[in-house]
This record gives C-alpha cells, sequence and structure tokens, in this order.
C-alpha cells in the first residue's frame, strides 16, 4: 500500500476507534470499551482524572451506576469536527468536538458541550486511545 493510501487508512481507522469509544460508552460492552486505550492510558476529565484500563474501567461503571451513561441513561455521545493528525512514529493525534446529549422526558438537552484531544498509539495492527484531555470550556 501507498504511504498517501496507508495514511488515509491509518485515519479512518481512528476516527472508527473514537466513534466506537463513545457507542460503546452510550451503549456497549465495558470490557470492549476499555479494550480500546492502551493499557496506562490517561484519561483527563473535568471530574479528575483516570489512569490505566482498572482505573478507566472502574470510571465507566460509576457513570453506569449512577446512571449517567450506558443503557437506559438516555443519554449519548455526539462526536463532531474530527481531525487526525498520523505521525510516522506510530502515534497519531486527533482534535474533535463533544456534544453529551440527555433525551429528558420534555425533549433532548445538551449537558455537555467540549472537546476532545486524543492521542493513539499505534500497537500490532490496530489504534488504541493513549490519551484523552476533555476540555469543555
Amino acid at each position: 500500500m501507498s504511504t498517501d493510501m496507508s495514511r488515509v487508512a491509518d485515519e479512518l481507522a481512528i476516527r472508527n476507534v473514537i466513534a466506537h469509544i463513545a457507542r460503546l460508552a452510550d451503549q456497549g460492552d465495558l470490557d470492549e470499551y476499555v479494550d480500546q486505550f492502551t493499557e496506562d492510558a490517561l484519561w483527563n476529565f473535568p471530574p479528575g482524572p483516570r489512569k490505566g484500563r482498572a482505573d478507566i474501567l472502574a470510571g465507566a461503571r460509576e457513570r453506569r451506576a449512577s446512571g449517567t451513561t450506558g443503557p437506559g441513561s438516555r443519554a449519548r455521545h455526539q462526536i463532531t469536527t474530527i481531525e487526525v493528525d498520523v505521525h510516522e512514529d506510530d502515534t497519531a493525534t486527533a482534535d474533535s468536538y463533544l456534544v453529551f446529549i440527555v433525551n429528558k422526558p420534555d425533549g433532548p438537552s445538551i449537558a455537555v458541550s467540549g472537546s476532545y484531544h486524543d492521542t493513539f498509539v499505534r500497537q500490532g495492527s490496530r489504534w488504541r486511545l493513549a490519551r484523552r484531555d476533555i476540555d469543555n470550556d
């Protein structure tokens, strides 16, 4: 595969990881969710950082237990305006907008609006999220 085609394939794979993480957070299997991250991933977000898969999984379970996310929460992550930059050292960065919508009885409402600043690492044949900084200013 040519370098240009390889770069496009990598960019599409990374976009799919971003989308897959959002869908899994909303309604998917949490073991599959956490498998999208590197073992030592860092997830920085306003309630406090999470470090490593076990901690990220604990946070996802807490959000599900509180009804913030997951099946039955009537909440959805909408990820838009994604910009991906693939580097030659098997890393990539991506910036995107996040809109977290909660479908309330009186209609949908935006609970959070912000940005993701992501760093990805190629591990074998797949891309995994190594760092996510969430900014909701």
